[in-house]
């Protein structure tokens, strides 16, 4: 019979820093690098403000989106998560949003134990790896039963994470598992609002308060992932879940299959294989609008349910939206930052242009990357009877298979950092982040020093 939470448990309390292969320590400095810089170009966002509002946290040991401000730990990583996610620019991989979670809870709660860089890539390797594991247990897509992958797997992967940096056993790291899982939330009918950042800020602070908890005795079932009332039966679109395979996580790596891919645009990821295929077309046939009579954009099934937001009025909807991201990349000539504005996306041209776009459902599936169509393909069918046809885009920029060098995640930590007031500080927190195992103690960390 599976052991399922059991193991994981075990996996997560018996890893050390020095089992972690090399490929996978380059994965995980990536993946603070990337969370960081977003999380500091979220900090003045709409959700990120209103909690800290509301929750209104008295000063604690865990820094706020690197400002002087402080909170306890559990406010801290569920603000610091909803500030990496507001602008949906975070990394993904292993159905999520991976990083948007367990970095804020590691950091907040590795302030408040006084943890070393090492300890905090453990932490990753340990939620990522576990978060990893159930994902592959599930042969169909979340998205299809309506969840949000990152709000029901994170606070998993978050308890996980926390469980290591706290050195509980395995009997402890357990049990932090499986509050977490009684912890996962998150439906994507909230795509395009608010609440979707708010699912990754909650998951974190979830993780957080699953590893307090079980290491102060709290209980919970020691199979509440594959018990057949448990996490993985109850969030399953049609229950076709594998708990009998057994957990391989520390032979096998999946930060080293999976990796990350870090996004080069503010847009949900479902968009970006068409958006690497119409810029391309723009940059070499220079189209502009009144040119256009329309534009059909072809991806997965799983992809057009995603993407949600036909008619998209605000920058927020327009995450969500297809059709808006063909648009831009003719009006705007790109897809960053500055284009997901309501002022933006509310211009009579980007309106007119989004109502000439179509998106295609392709209902065959790349067998290697599940939820994707074997390719993308945009076409752009001019007013003089022309059609010009993109590459058949199989893999993202910025993606495992084209991954962005160090020189370009630093140009994106650097634009992100600037957004957010950051910019005295960018370079040597990228640096410290990239080379992380180098840090005693957290608070040495650029940014969080001020608390030490």
């Amino acid at each position: 019979m599976s052991q399922l939470t059991r193991e994981l448990g075990a996996f997560v309390a018996q890893l050390k820093y020095e089992h972690i292969p090399q490929a996978a320590l380059d994965v995980i400095h990536m993946g603070f690098a990337d969370c960081v810089g977003v999380m500091l170009a979220g900090r003045d966002e709409p959700p990120t403000k209103i909690l800290t509002e509301v929750l209104n946290p008295a000063p604690g040991p865990a820094n706020l989106m690197f400002t002087l401000n402080t909170a306890q730990a559990p406010e801290a990583a569920w603000i610091n998560g909803v500030a990496a996610h507001a602008l949906d620019f975070d990394d993904v991989a292993i159905k999520g949003h991976p990083s948007t979670v367990l970095v804020p809870a590691i950091i907040a709660e590795a302030q408040a134990l006084g943890s070393s860089g090492r300890d905090m890539m453990v932490a990753y390797a340990a939620g990522y790896e576990v978060w990893a594991d159930l994902a592959r247990r599930e042969p169909e897509h979340y998205h299809s039963k309506g969840w949000h992958p990152t709000g029901i797997l994170g606070a998993i992967g978050a308890a996980a994470a926390c469980a290591s940096l706290h050195r509980l056993n395995s009997e402890q790291c357990a049990t932090a598992i499986a509050m977490g899982a009684s912890q996962s939330a998150g439906i994507m009918a909230n795509f395009g609002t608010m609440t979707k950042p708010f699912h990754a800020g909650r998951s974190a602070q979830s993780g957080v308060m699953a590893a307090r908890l079980a290491k102060a005795g709290f209980t919970a079932s020691p199979d509440a992932l594959e018990h057949p009332q448990g996490f993985l039966a109850a969030v399953s679109p049609s229950g076709k879940i594998d708990v009998d395979a057994p957990v391989d996580s520390g032979r096998v790596w999946r930060l080293t299959q999976s990796k990350l891919s870090v996004k080069k645009y503010p847009l949900c990821f479902c968009t970006h294989r068409a958006l690497d295929g119409m810029l391309d077309l723009v940059a070499e046939h220079k189209i502009i609008a009144d040119q256009i009579q329309s534009i059909t954009a072809m991806t997965s099934e799983r992809n057009t349910k995603v993407l949600r937001n036909h008619h998209p009025q605000t920058g927020l909807e327009a995450k969500f939206s297809m059709e808006f991201a063909m648009t831009t990349c003719i009006v705007a000539g790109r897809a960053g930052l500055s284009e997901l504005t309501d002022a933006f996306v509310q211009q009579p041209v980007v309106q007119s242009l989004m109502q000439r776009v179509s998106v295609i459902a392709d209902t065959k599936e790349d067998p290697k990357l599940p939820g994707y169509s074997p390719f993308d393909l945009v076409t752009v069918t001019l007013k003089d009877g022309k059609k010009i046809e993109s590459r058949q885009v199989t893999a993202v920029r910025g993606g495992p298979d084209i991954p962005l060098s160090r020189e370009q995640l630093w140009a994106k930590f650097e634009d992100c950092a600037q957004v957010g007031g950051a910019g005295a500080i960018a370079k040597s927190l990228f640096d410290t982040l990239m080379s992380l195992e180098t840090v005693a103690q957290v608070n040495q960390i650029p940014g969080l020093n001020a608390l030490s």
